[in-house]
C-alpha cells in the first residue's frame, strides 16, 4: 500500500504496511481502485455536462464515493469492494449519457480516443481487484514531483469537498457548480498530461468552489435547525441510559432525538457533534443533555469507560476496542468490519436497535458534575454583535483576533495549540472551530468586555462563518482581510482540512501558520510556491510565533 493523505502518515512520509489510521492494505487498495473508477466516471460525466446532459444519481455516487475514501470513514473491505464494482456500473451509465448527448448534438457517434481508465473492467474476484489496484494508485510513473504533488492536492481537496456536499445533499441541498467540478477535477486526474500550471489553476478553482459548497451547507443547517446561538454545554453526565453520538451529521442526531423522546434515554454529543447544542431546533430536545469526551483520537479510551451505546455518523471512527465493540453502531458512509450498520430507508433511519442497546446497558451509573463550555458563535451571532466588535477594535480594547482551529490528532506536537491559546494576550480573542478546539476549549481564558475570549464558531465546515465575519469586519474597516488584526493558526489532519486550506488560499488569504507538520504530499516546489505567493508558514513555538505576529 501507499498512502500519505493524512498528517499522521508513518514517519511523516507514507504508510506502506498498514495505515496509521488502522486501514488495512486491502482496504487501502480498494479505495485506490474506487478512486480510479471515479476518475472514469468523471471523464464521461464532465464531457456530458459540456453537452448539456447530467444525471443526479451519477453526481451522488461520485460524492459518496469520494467521501468514503476520506481518512477514518470506511474500513470495511466488503463494502469497499461493492462500491468498486458499482463504480464500473455508474461509469457505463455516464458513458451512455455522454454518447447519447454527443450523438444528439452532432448527428453521429463519438469516435474519439478515450483515456486508459475508461477501458477498465473490474476483475471477477477480490484477488483480481487487489491486483488491479497496484496499477491504479495516484502515483503515475514518470511524473515530476511537483505535478504529482498538485495531483494529490487536487484529489484530497475533492475528497474534503465531497464530505460537505454529501452533508448538504442529505439535507436536500445541491449546487450545480459544485457537482460539475467534481467531474471536472476527476477527469483532470485521469489525464496524466496535465501541467503544473493547469493543475494549480484547478486547485485554486476547487478552493473557490468549496466556498460555495460550505455556504450551501451553512444555508441548509440554518434553514433546518435555526441559526446557532451562544449556548452553555455541560461536560458532566447524568445517571441513566445513554447514547453518545459522534461524527458530523446533524440530521442523524435529529432523527435519533426524535426517536428517543419519552424513552428515558439521554443523548450526548461527542467530537465534532459538539456544535449541535447551539442550533435552536436541536437544543429544544431536553434529553440532549451534554457533551461527552474530547476529540476523535481519544475515543478508544473514552468509549470503554461507561456502558453506553455509541452511534458513529460519519468519519472519525477508530478500530473499536473489545470493551465496546458490541455496542457501537455506524450509519451513513461510516463502516467498520463486524460493526452493525444502520442504513437509511426512504430517507429515514430506524435507530431502535441502538436505543434498545442503550436501555439494556444502563448507561451512566451516577451523576458526574463537570464544567460547561460555550458554543454557538457562528456568523449569525458574531455579525449580530458586529458594532460592538468594531467599537472594541477602534478603541484599541481588542488588539488582535486569532483563529485557532482545524483537526486534532494523536501525533506529538499538538500541545503547541494549547500553549498558544494559553499565551495569547488578554486584549485578544480566539475564534475556534473543528475538533482542534479540544486542545484548549476547557481553558478559562476570561472575557474581553462582554465577549468571552474563546468563541467556538462550530464544525470544520463552519470555516464559512469565520470567512463571512472576517470579510464583514474588513469591509467595515475599509480594508482587506489580510490587513485585519487577524491571524490564522491552523492544525490539519485529514482531507477536509486540506480542502479548507485550499479555500483560504483561493481567497488570497496570506501568512497562515500550519502545523503540527507540513503535508508529506507537498513537494519542495509546491511548498516554495505556497511560501512565496501566500506567505504560508509552519508553526514553530508559541512564543516565537506570537512574537512574530504581535511584534
Amino acid at each position: 500500500m501507499f498512502c500519505r493523505q493524512c498528517e499522521q502518515t508513518h514517519g511523516g512520509t507514507s504508510c506502506t504496511v498498514q495505515g496509521a489510521c488502522g486501514k488495512t492494505p486491502a482496504a487501502a487498495a480498494l479505495q485506490d481502485l474506487l478512486i480510479y473508477g471515479l476518475e472514469g466516471i468523471g471523464v464521461f460525466a464532465d464531457q456530458a455536462r459540456m453537452l448539456g446532459a447530467k444525471d443526479e444519481s451519477i453526481d451522488r455516487f461520485v460524492i459518496e464515493g469520494l467521501f468514503t475514501t476520506i481518512t477514518n470513514v470506511n474500513f470495511d473491505p466488503v463494502k469497499l469492494e461493492g462500491l468498486v464494482r458499482q463504480s464500473f456500473e455508474v461509469r457505463e451509465k455516464a458513458q451512455k449519457l455522454f454518447r447519447d448527448a454527443f450523438r444528439q448534438k452532432n448527428a453521429k457517434s463519438f469516435a474519439g480516443v478515450l483515456p486508459a481508465v475508461d477501458a477498465w473492467v473490474p476483475a471477477t474476484d477480490t484477488a483480481g481487484l487487489l491486483a488491479q489496484a497496484k496499477d491504479a494508485g495516484l502515483l503515475a510513473p514518470g511524473l515530476n514531483e511537483d505535478v504529482q504533488s498538485l495531483r494529490e492536492l487536487l484529489l484530497y481537496g475533492l475528497k474534503g469537498m465531497a464530505a460537505y456536499a454529501d452533508h448538504a445533499a442529505i439535507l436536500g441541498e445541491k449546487n450545480e457548480t459544485v457537482n460539475a467540478f467534481f467531474h471536472k477535477g476527476l477527469a483532470a486526474l485521469a489525464d496524466t498530461a496535465k501541467s503544473a500550471d493547469e493543475l494549480t489553476a484547478l486547485v485554486m478553482e476547487l478552493g473557490k468552489t468549496n466556498l460555495s459548497c460550505m455556504e450551501m451547507l451553512d444555508h441548509a443547517h440554518n434553514k433546518l435547525f435555526g441559526s446557532p446561538v451562544p449556548t452553555h454545554v455541560s461536560l458532566g453526565v447524568t445517571k441513566g441510559p445513554a447514547i453518545v453520538v459522534s461524527g458530523h451529521d446533524l440530521m442523524d442526531l435529529r432523527q435519533l432525538l426524535e426517536q428517543t423522546k419519552n424513552k428515558s434515554v439521554n443523548i450526548y454529543t461527542h467530537g465534532e457533534m459538539l456544535p449541535a447544542h447551539a442550533y435552536p431546533e436541536l437544543k429544544k430536545y431536553k434529553h440532549l443533555v451534554g457533551h461527552y469526551g474530547t476529540a476523535w483520537q481519544n475515543q478508544q479510551e473514552e468509549f470503554a469507560k461507561w456502558p453506553f451505546a455509541i452511534l458513529m455518523t460519519t468519519n472519525c471512527i477508530q478500530r473499536p476496542m473489545k470493551a465496546y465493540a458490541d455496542r457501537i453502531f455506524t450509519t451513513g458512509l461510516a463502516a467498520f468490519p463486524d460493526v452493525e450498520h444502520i442504513a437509511a430507508s426512504g430517507g429515514t433511519k430506524d435507530f431502535s436497535r441502538v436505543i434498545k442497546k442503550a436501555i439494556a446497558l444502563g448507561g451512566f451509573k451516577e451523576n458526574v458534575k463537570d464544567k460547561s463550555i460555550m458554543v454557538g458563535f457562528a456568523h449569525g451571532a458574531l455579525l449580530g454583535a458586529a458594532d460592538k466588535i468594531l467599537a472594541a477594535v477602534k478603541a484599541g480594547d481588542l488588539r488582535h483576533i486569532f483563529l485557532i482551529g482545524g483537526c486534532d490528532g494523536a501525533k506529538p506536537g499538538r500541545n503547541y495549540y494549547t500553549e498558544f491559546a494559553e499565551k495569547t494576550p488578554k486584549d485578544s480573542v480566539i475564534l475556534t472551530l473543528a475538533c482542534g478546539k479540544f486542545r484548549f476549549n476547557r481553558l478559562d481564558l476570561g472575557t474581553l468586555g462582554e465577549f468571552p475570549r474563546l468563541m467556538d464558531v462550530g464544525q470544520c465546515n463552519d470555516t464559512y462563518s469565520a470567512i463571512k465575519v472576517a470579510v464583514a469586519l474588513a469591509e467595515a474597516l475599509h480594508t482587506d482581510v489580510n490587513s485585519l488584526p487577524l491571524s490564522l493558526i491552523l492544525s490539519w489532519y485529514e482531507q477536509k482540512a486540506v480542502c479548507i486550506l485550499i479555500t483560504l488560499l483561493s481567497l488570497g488569504i496570506k501568512n497562515m501558520r500550519l502545523g503540527p507538520t507540513l503535508p508529506a504530499f507537498v513537494s519542495p516546489g509546491v511548498l516554495k510556491l505556497l511560501v512565496e505567493k501566500f506567505g504560508i508558514k509552519p508553526t514553530t513555538t508559541p512564543d516565537a510565533d506570537l512574537k512574530a505576529i504581535l511584534g
